[in-house]
């Protein structure tokens, strides 16, 4: 069994919109779902920067601070939006455009620098389709093989560390 968490194959993250999407033109949030984007370097456990086009705001982008979940993309004053993550600051005041499904933010954060993706909007029902399909893979106990090795060629027993220390007398 593989991880789904670990599969680098998809080009989508799916989202899901959030109550704050009036802070945004229709036409902004058309870029954002049909633009690429690719994770930038800058990233850490608190937030992955993405890079792609600006997302401009329809009115401002100051907003009251509000809770902020894993996942949430916010989208400061710049236009660059930011993905949260898990030490994310509890609270912010930039509005945010869409939340990452937790099924893919395991795949979002596999994702190298500079690897393509979109972003596509899911209902919630789907969302949380998603999120049980995910806990049934779960589930699933994984098959193991033992290896079982017969064969000790000197190029094997070469390439392993054998001596443990140094010893002088």
């Amino acid at each position: 069994m593989e991880a789904p968490w670990l599969d680098r194959r998809s080009d989508t993250i799916r989202v899901v919109p959030v109550p704050q999407d009036d802070y945004f033109t229709p036409e902004a949030i058309a870029t954002f779902l049909s633009a690429d984007w690719s994770v930038s370097t800058r990233n850490d456990r608190m937030g992955f920067f993405l890079v792609g086009p600006a997302v401009r705001h329809a009115a401002g982008h100051d907003i009251v601070s509000d809770d902020i979940v894993m996942g949430a993309i916010q989208v400061p004053g710049d236009g660059r939006p930011i993905v949260l993550m898990a030490d994310r600051q509890p609270t912010g005041g930039y509005p945010k455009i869409a939340t990452v499904i937790g099924p893919d933010l395991g795949r979002l954060t596999q994702a190298r620098p500079r690897s393509l993706f979109r972003f596509v909007q899911v209902g919630l029902e789907q969302a949380v389709s998603a999120r049980a399909a995910e806990a049934a893979g779960l589930r699933t106990q994984p098959r193991f093989e033992p290896l079982v090795r017969t064969r000790f060629t000197s190029e094997f027993l070469l390439g392993l560390n054998l001596i443990d220390g140094v010893y002088c007398s």
